[in-house]
C-alpha cells in the first residue's frame, strides 16, 4: 500500500480509503450484516488500508457506529474522516455535530472534519470560526470539505487552508480537471476522489448502459427521458457514455486485469490526488480495491484511457455535479 501527504497536514493517508456508506445498509444499499460489515472494516487495515470516510449522514449516523465497534480498541492506527451536513453548519449546530460524530465514533478526536456541501444559509466565516475552535480544543485534527467549487474554495482558502476537498471524479466523470483541480493543486489542497467506480457502473459488471439499472443511471450521463430517477431534465450524454464503456472495456481485456482495477489506478495515477475512496461491504470487497494500490499504469495505457474518455469528458463539460445541470448545479 503506498502512503500520500494530506494538503499541509503531517498525516500520511492509504492511497484507497474505504468509503463506509454501503456498510450503513438502508434502503439505498439494502440488508447489511453488521458482522460483515465490522469483519471488512478489519480486513482494511490488514491490507494496508489506514483512511476511512464516513459521514453523519450516512444511515442516520449507523455508518460511524460501525466504525466506533470496529475500531474502538485500535483508534492509533486509523485515521478517520467524517463530515458534518450542510443543515449544521450554524456554530451552535455544528458543535452538537461533532459531539454527536464524536460519540458515535466512540473517539475523543477526528481526524479530518468535512463540510458536506456548501451552505448557502451560514456564512462561511461563521462556520469556520466554530471549526477552528473545535480544532483548537482538539476534538478535530485538520478541516476539509466536500463538493466544493473553484468559486467556494477560494472563498474558504480565503479565511484558512483546508487540506482537503471531496469532489466527484473518475474515468466517465473528468469536470474537475477543468478548473477545480488546478486550484486545489495550487493551494496545496489534496483532492479525495468520490464515486471513482461511478456507482459500479466502472466494474464491468454491466455491458450495456441498457443494463444499468434506474437506481444506479441517476448522474447527467443518462437520459431523463429514460430513467426515473434523473435530476437535470435533459437528454444526458448516452452516446458518448456507451461509446466510452465500450472502449475501457476493449482496453481492460487487452491488459488482461479488471476494469475496476484499472479504473481506480486511473484515478490516482492523476496529479493532486491523495486518495480515492472506494466502498466496501464485505472483506473480498476491499481486498479487490486495495490491490489497485499496487497497479501503476504504464503511459500507454494511461494515454489509451484518456482518448477513450475525452468526447465524454467534453460532451459533459465543467460542471463538477453529477446530478444537476448547469443551470441548477450545487457546486460553484
Amino acid at each position: 500500500m503506498e502512503y500520500r501527504k494530506l494538503g499541509r497536514s503531517d498525516l500520511k493517508v492509504s492511497t484507497i480509503c474505504m468509503g463506509c456508506w454501503a456498510i450503513a445498509g438502508g434502503r439505498l444499499w439494502g440488508e447489511q450484516d453488521e458482522q460483515e460489515a465490522i469483519a471488512a472494516l478489519h480486513t482494511a487495515v490488514e491490507a494496508g488500508v489506514n483512511f476511512f470516510d464516513t459521514a453523519e449522514a450516512y444511515g442516520s449516523g449507523d455508518s460511524e457506529a460501525l466504525l466506533g465497534k470496529a475500531f474502538k480498541t485500535m483508534r492509533d492506527k486509523v485515521i478517520i474522516a467524517t463530515k458534518v451536513s450542510q443543515n449544521n453548519m450554524h456554530p451552535t449546530d455544528l458543535r452538537v455535530a461533532c459531539e454527536g460524530s464524536l460519540a458515535r465514533l466512540q473517539t475523543d478526536y477526528i481526524d479530518v472534519y468535512y463540510l458536506h456541501w456548501p451552505s448557502r444559509e451560514v456564512p462561511f466565516e461563521e462556520t469556520m470560526a466554530e471549526m477552528l475552535r473545535l480544532k483548537e480544543e482538539g476534538k478535530i485534527r485538520y478541516v476539509g470539505c466536500s463538493n466544493f467549487g473553484t468559486q467556494d474554495l477560494q472563498d474558504l482558502l480565503d479565511i484558512t487552508h483546508v487540506e482537503v476537498n471531496q469532489l466527484a471524479y473518475s474515468l466517465l466523470f473528468r469536470a474537475i480537471e477543468y478548473e477545480i483541480l488546478p486550484l486545489c493543486r495550487k493551494h496545496d489542497v489534496s483532492v479525495a476522489p468520490y464515486s471513482p467506480l461511478l456507482h459500479g457502473i466502472l466494474t464491468g459488471k454491466f455491458e450495456t448502459l441498457a443494463d444499468i439499472p434506474d437506481g444506479r443511471a441517476r448522474t447527467r450521463h443518462f437520459s431523463a427521458e429514460k430513467h426515473s430517477l434523473v435530476r437535470h431534465g435533459g437528454p444526458g450524454a448516452e452516446a458518448e457514455t456507451a461509446a466510452a464503456m465500450s472502449r475501457i472495456r476493449e482496453i481492460c481485456d487487452q491488459a488482461g486485469l479488471p476494469m475496476a482495477r484499472i479504473a481506480l489506478a486511473w484515478v490516482l495515477a492523476q496529479p493532486g490526488i491523495a486518495t480515492v475512496i472506494a466502498g466496501a461491504r464485505n472483506p473480498e470487497q476491499i481486498r479487490a480495491n486495495a490491490a489497485a494500490a499496487e497497479l501503476t499504469l504504464s503511459k500507454d495505457l494511461l494515454q489509451a484511457l484518456d482518448e477513450a474518455t475525452r468526447p465524454l469528458k467534453e460532451a459533459l463539460g465543467p460542471n463538477a455535479d453529477m446530478w444537476e445541470d448547469d443551470e441548477n448545479t450545487r457546486i460553484h
